[in-house]
């Protein structure tokens, strides 16, 4: 790199190592598997000041067993870097954990039973707050109406969002709250609420959150976190999702207490260098995550090129090239990373042309080396994967929406159309461009569920987008890490943070899903470490342990 082009690149701001301090014991691990590329037949490790020492044979092991505060023996369970789910929103996951969550409900009927049984059990609640309801999956594929929820609550405030969190449906006493909602914009009498008439009634029921139930939210999400191996988090919040107060609070809430590391994004616009050091001020690495440009296909607000199957329209979109151009510059001039929900090819389009003419703009070297994401990044074109790659976007996706939606008969076919779905989420022709995948759950739409994820990466519903499982393992792993602007994380090598988990789990295999996938990796002579087997059926590895910067933050029960 020539000197002009380095003086050329922004004062980036790069994610802190950790957000506590590190465990100062020293401990070896050994009788396992240790999932690590500096040797991929180890069986031991090191831990010392929160870092990874060494990694090797067993037999090495035993120079070091005398000069270690503690020896775990693993009894043959397999060590793995932590996950990192790189897009959560953790206090709405703690609310669904803790609270009313529909996700399993299989018709309207059951819907409207549980709402009934949840407010009975709640008398004392300001306003009802649920969460996941699917009428694309219910025979009626319809949602409750305004009338069955106000019988089901008898007549209390209840706000319940869809699965994908971009329209709800509300009580009349909840809607009594916001004077002048009939009036707003994606208002409709009796059909889920949509655009800023969903934004008002979300932030009246937000607003009746008391900071004790945030904070029990916070920690049950950040617990269920740690109990499958998953040891960082990526908070997308933002005034159109939360508050402030949410953000702040859960970001001191993981500083202060042992469990998984939280990293924020902040989704508001940035036009200048104000804006951008407000957004440093929240404690967040960036103005991004969930800084729509458009909705999701469920609800029909993703923004298309051409109509939905089953809808008259086009979509939603929130913010044009324009927009996303401005925002991007801004960024990049301040050091900051910027970043997009964009789910619909239009939107896609919207988010690729813009930062197309920021890089025009500041650079295009400066703009690679920020490191700008898109959310979800759904229907994605041969050209603006392509652009990701020359743009050097991350792609910050979610395997198990395709898991959950994907297939002949799924909710993407009968938004898209057969034809149209088979191109969603295209994994497998973003890693031959080039594109950085960091993976994550968008939880409470999906589930926490990291090896799950990997599965459905692995096995996605349409074979040619399948990634090997030791590619979608390390998007879910080193890809977050890497998202946030760290090479040096995410993978157990000495100087790595000691991030990682311990696991039960049966033979290691080296897989690939399919033929469709080069097999050279897979041919044992090449060392490649061995990961659990992830075929559709095969029981999921369980989490016995797992450990952020050197210190234990969750143990199995009578383990």
């Amino acid at each position: 790199m020539s000197s002009e082009s380095a003086a050329a690149l922004p004062a980036r701001t790069v994610a802190p190592l950790s957000t506590g301090e590190p465990g100062h014991r020293t401990v070896l691990l050994r009788g396992g598997e240790v999932h690590s590329p500096a040797d991929p037949f180890a069986t031991a490790m090191v831990v010392e000041r929160g870092h990874v020492a060494w990694v090797g044979s067993e037999g090495a092991a035993d120079a070091f067993a005398s000069g270690v505060d503690e020896v775990i023996d693993l009894e043959g369970a397999l060590v793995t870097p932590a996950f990192t789910d790189a897009h959560v929103h953790t206090t709405a996951t703690g609310l669904a954990l803790t609270g009313l969550d529909l996700s399993s409900a299989r018709t309207r009927a059951e819907a409207l039973a549980a709402v009934r049984a949840y407010a009975a059990a709640r008398p004392d609640d300001d306003v009802l707050l649920g969460h996941g309801w699917d009428s694309a999956r219910w025979p009626e594929r319809t949602p409750p109406t305004r009338a069955e929820l106000d019988g089901a609550t008898g007549g209390r405030p209840l706000y319940l969002p869809r699965i994908d969190v971009h329209s709800a449906v509300a009580t009349t006493a909840l809607l009594d709250r916001i004077p002048g909602v009939t009036g707003l914009d994606g208002y409709h009498p009796d059909a889920p609420l949509t655009a800023a008439a969903h934004h008002a009634v979300r932030a009246a029921a937000h607003a009746a959150i008391t900071p004790r139930q945030r904070e029990e939210a916070q920690r049950a999400a950040l617990h269920r976190a740690a109990s499958l191996g998953i040891g960082t988090l990526h908070e997308c919040g933002g005034p159109e999702i939360s508050d402030e107060d949410d953000f702040t609070s859960l970001l001191k809430l993981a500083r202060d207490e042992a469990g998984p590391r939280v990293f924020g994004y902040w989704a508001e616009r940035v036009t200048g260098p104000k804006d951008a050091d407000r957004i440093r001020e929240l404690g967040a690495l960036g103005a991004a995550g969930d800084l729509f440009v458009d909705g999701a296909l469920g609800s029909h607000t993703a923004c298309l090129h051409e109509p939905y199957a089953d809808a008259p329209h086009t979509g939603t979109g929130h913010l044009e090239a324009a927009d996303v151009a401005a925002h991007v510059a801004a960024c990049t001039e301040a050091g900051l990373q910027a970043g997009f929900h964009a789910i619909g090819d239009a939107a896609v389009t919207a988010v690729v042309e813009g930062v197309r003419a920021a890089a025009a703009k500041v650079g295009l070297a400066r703009v690679r080396a920020a490191r700008h994401r898109v959310e979800h990044a759904e229907m994605l074109t041969p050209e603006t994967i392509a652009a990701f790659a020359e743009l050097g976007l991350t792609a910050s996706v979610q395997p198990a929406f395709d898991a959950l939606w994907g297939g002949e008969e799924g909710m993407y076919a009968q938004r898209l159309g057969a034809g149209r779905a088979r191109t969603l989420n295209p994994y497998a022709a973003l890693l031959r461009a080039g594109v950085p995948l960091a993976f994550g759950s968008d939880s409470p739409v999906t589930p926490l569920d990291p090896w799950g994820t990997v599965r459905a990466a692995a096995f996605h519903r349409t074979p040619e987008h399948r990634v090997s499982a030791r590619a979608a393992f390390t998007a879910h792993t080193r890809g977050g890490w890497r998202a946030i602007g760290r090479d040096d994380a995410g993978t157990l090598v000495p100087g790595a943070p000691a991030d990682y988990a311990v696991w039960r789990t049966g033979e290691l295999v080296v897989q690939a899903p399919d033929d469709r996938v080069a097999r050279w990796s897979t041919d044992p002579r090449s060392g490649t470490p061995g990961l659990p087997d992830l075929s559709p059926g095969a029981a999921l590895p369980v989490c016995l342990r797992t450990v952020v910067f050197g210190q234990t933050v969750f143990v199995r029960p009578n383990e």
